[in-house]
């Protein structure tokens, strides 16, 4: 196999499967049927999988991250299986930090390329079902299986976990899960099996009211991970870490109870250690300190205003690049603005993205000081050849902006 092959077979995944993150709503294939076909087809891979279940509006990443290391710090063999990739493909499927064997992806999508006329599956599921055979395949200790989108209908939803946790519930994608919390947490809350503990990490009490109640319907232990008090920390260094390591120690805690050994060294040393043991990259990462260059992946309301008032928090002049999909309110967006900014409005290299030119109105409204580029590398070499080593640089508003950023310039 050629790397030019490989370019192609998952070109042609892009092209052949319905992508939510290319093709946004009409990508999204609610409902079970798709997946239990493939899973059947490959001869079921996720039932042999031990997996811990992870969903939630934000949080789910990292959190799923911070566990994983804390189980490689003890020894063990751990499949991580996060969305959306920042860089290549392959970051989706990770083994002890590792991405997925490029062979293996190539000869899974020719696999993928015979299937039955009766499954057409998602991008989602193509890439949910080569999870689960790859994880089988490296004979993993643990799977840790991220929610897609939503919980109830996300092809995700058809693995049996050891134990899972929501990270809380807000206001995203509601086109597809609903216009209220309230909604949102029941399809949130539709990951929740029989029996099987569910960890809450949500301070709301009408969120955290409607996963208790599920949790009772189905006899599953509830474990609001709110109620954890830490002195830990992470090296992801968002202030809104502070509630996903609550949220895994909430897990680690239960998973204790079902006898595996993790000692109180390594949760700290994983907590500590997360972007050497799993490469995990997005979330308020220091990409350079001359000048302070910050990129985040946070992308919906809530997301962005942790991320704001982080930003408000650090006494330097900022240049500020950001930019929108399709799909994002944008008006919700600039009331939430960081203070003392010059703003770099850029779109996003996806079909999705959304050039600055068709919101510039709001941009008039907001009073800011702002440029419009047609791409994120455009706007960084400027803001770049602006800013002071006094100032500081920070990109966010996507996953693909943050994504160009780090695939222009990110030296691996």
């Amino acid at each position: 196999m050629t790397n030019q092959q490989y370019q192609e077979a998952v070109e042609w995944l892009f092209v052949q499967a319905p992508n939510y993150q290319i093709d946004g709503e009409k990508a999204y294939k609610p409902g079970l049927d798709n997946i239990k076909k493939l899973c059947a087809f490959f001869g079921n891979p996720q039932e042999k999988l031990k997996s811990i279940h992870i969903g939630g509006t934000n949080g789910k990443g990292s959190s799923s991250n911070m566990l994983a290391s804390v189980l490689q710090e003890e020894g063990y063999k751990v499949g991580l299986y996060n969305s959306p990739h920042l860089i290549d493909f392959t970051e989706r499927i990770k083994v002890n930090g590792k991405n997925c064997d490029k062979p293996f992806v190539y000869d899974f999508i020719l696999k993928l390329k015979n299937l039955p006329e009766d499954i057409r599956p998602s991008f989602f599921e193509f890439t949910t079902i080569m999870a689960f055979e790859y994880f089988h395949r490296q004979n993993v200790d643990f799977a840790i299986i991220e929610v897609g989108l939503g919980g109830r209908l996300d092809s995700t939803n058809i693995i049996k976990p050891l134990v899972a946790a929501i990270t809380n519930v807000q206001l995203d994608h509601q086109n597809l899960l609903g216009n209220t919390i309230e909604e949102i947490a029941k399809e949130k809350a539709g990951i929740i099996k029989s029996t099987i503990p569910i960890i809450s990490g949500d301070e709301n009490d009408v969120v955290k009211n409607i996963i208790k109640a599920k949790a009772e319907k189905e006899n599953a232990p509830f474990i609001d991970a709110a109620l954890f008090t830490t002195d830990l920390k992470s090296d992801l260094k968002g202030n809104y870490q502070e509630k996903n390591i609550k949220v895994v120690l909430a897990l680690i805690e239960e998973l204790k109870k079902q006898n595996l050994k993790i000692s109180d060294q390594n949760i700290e040393n994983g907590l500590l250690n997360v972007h050497q043991n799993t490469g995990f990259i997005g979330r308020w990462f220091e990409f350079s300190k001359n000048p302070l260059t910050i990129c985040d992946t946070g992308h919906n309301q809530a997301g962005l205003e942790y991320v704001f008032a982080q930003l408000n928090s650090i006494d330097k002049h900022k240049h500020v690049i950001l930019g929108f999909v399709n799909d994002k309110k944008i008006d919700e967006v600039m009331t939430l603005l960081p203070k003392d900014s010059e703003f770099y409005f850029a779109k996003p290299s996806i079909h999705r993205g959304r050039h600055p030119e068709e919101y510039e109105n709001l941009l008039v409204e907001a009073k800011i000081s702002y440029k419009i580029f047609d791409s994120v590398q455009d706007a960084y070499l400027s803001a770049k050849q602006k800013a002071t080593d006094s100032e500081m640089i920070f990109i966010g508003g996507s996953n693909f902006v943050v994504g160009e950023f780090l695939e222009k310039n990110l030296e691996v």
